[in-house]
Order: C-alpha cells, then structure tokens, then sequence
C-alpha cells in the first residue's frame, strides 16, 4: 500500500511538472535564454536578405533587432524558406516570425499575433515591358501568375476565376520565371515594388493594386500572454521614441505603419 501511494504521489508530481512547463509564457523562455529566436526568410527584399559580405540585413531585420533590444535580450536569426516558415513556428523551432505575415482569420485559429507593425496592399508585378491592360483579376483569366507558396498572396490569386497560380518557395524565384517570361505576373506585397525599381536590375516594374489593405504582424505559439503583452510594448515603444520612424524612413522614405491610398 505505501509503494502505490508512494507511485501516486510521483504521478501526481510528475503531471503537476508537465501542466507548470506546459502553462510557462515564452517571455520567460526568452528572457531566461536571453536570446529571441527570429525566424525570417533571408532572401525577400528589402524586408530581409543577406548583403554582399553575407550579413543579414533589412527592414525586418532591423525591426527584430529593435525589439530584441526592448526586450533586454539579443536576437537569434534563423532563415528558412517562406514555403516551411510557419510549420517551423509551430513547432518550436523559433519563438516568432518578422516577416512580413498578415495576421489573417485563419492564421489566428494556429497563433498569436502581435500588435501590427506594417500596412500595405498586394500589388501586381509585371515585365517592364508589359503593354497587356493587366488590371483586375478579370484581365488575368488565362494568364499564369506567380506567388509565395503558403502566402496569403496565393490565397488571393486563387479566387481568381480562371487565372493559373503557380506557387514557388520565395519572390526570388518567381520574380525571375516573371523577367524571363514563363509566367505573366506575380503577386506581392507592394512595398517590394519601390526596391526592385531601384536595386535590382530585374526587367520588372509595378503593376496594379490589387485587393485590399493587410496589416502585417508578429506570430508566435499560443499561450504566451505574458510574451504578447511584453511584444506590443516594444511596438508602441519603438513607435514612441521615434527608432520605428527612423528604420522605415531607411528603408521605405516614410512610415510604413500608417495606411497609403492605393488609388
């Protein structure tokens, strides 16, 4: 009889160890580890992307640092393509993901989001010698279109009737089948747009607004109240002290925060 309470007692321990490390807020991970573990594409400008001596570096790049730094912690980079980089949340491989994610319905259902940092449009891109009136989702019926694979981007060209998505792991790729014309247009952010007109030599250019403005946001693991409320702290900080105005302006010549007529 003492030998099976004795076992229950190790059970009951055992399970109250399990619910505490279960019930522990990733704040507490980070702050202990004293590392954020970021995850980013590493090949999607000017959000991020590695520079000629190999560095990462970028909008979100730079943001991630900004708010590390908030944290009182240094950030750990990993790069991963687009196609696994929320699988790669999901378990645990990085505590968040600064890259460029809109916070849709459906991604909520999977995570918690921070506070948005970013608001844009998708936007069409097109050959810079595109002369097709390649306007509305109408004008693309037919037409091969290139997306992120997993992207919300993908979600949006697939409601177009009779347009046929291609998908690949990142802009990189598809960006260069659109300049070398086996597809007639990708889909993508449209503060990508002004970056490829003026640092790329990509024979590719601007083409329609398409759809409606997303805000873009940090996701991480469900659970983490604590973690939220210390992200969206380090937001408003950044926003505040005047450090998030100065890393658009670097990157974008305004602050990309706020909403821009896409008319």
């Amino acid at each position: 009889m003492k030998a099976f309470r004795t076992s229950l007692i190790a059970a009951a321990l055992l399970a109250g160890a399990s619910l505490a490390a279960q019930a522990a807020d990733l704040l507490d991970d980070v702050k202990s580890r004293g590392t954020l573990r970021v995850a980013v594409e590493g090949t999607y400008p000017p959000f991020n992307f590695k520079d000629a001596k190999g560095q990462l570096d970028g909008f979100d790049v730079d943001i991630a640092k900004a708010i590390a730094a908030k944290l009182g912690v240094k950030p750990e980079f990993t790069t991963t393509e687009w196609s696994g980089i929320l699988a790669g949340l999901q378990a645990g491989k990085y505590d968040v993901i600064v890259n460029q994610v809109a916070a849709t319905d459906e991604r909520r259902k999977t995570f918690d989001f921070s506070a948005p940092y970013v608001t844009s449009y998708p936007q069409l891109i097109v050959r810079a010698n595109e002369t097709r009136p390649l306007q509305s989702p109408a004008d693309l019926k037919g037409k091969k279109i290139g997306v992120g694979q997993g992207s919300n981007f993908a979600d949006l060209a697939k409601t177009w009737d009779g347009a046929e998505v291609r998908t690949y792991p990142g802009a990189t790729e598809y960006l260069q089948d659109l300049a070398t014309g086996r597809i007639d247009a990708a889909l993508n952010d449209s503060l990508l747009i002004p970056y490829l007109k003026e640092k790329t030599k990509l024979p590719v250019k601007a083409g329609a607004a398409i759809g409606k403005p997303a805000t873009n946001a940090i996701p991480f693991r469900k659970g983490s109240p604590k973690f939220q409320a210390a992200i969206d702290k380090a937001i408003a900080d950044l926003q505040a002290d005047g450090t998030y105005a100065r890393i658009s302006t670097k990157w974008f010549e305004r602050d990309v925060s706020k909403p821009i007529d896409n008319k």
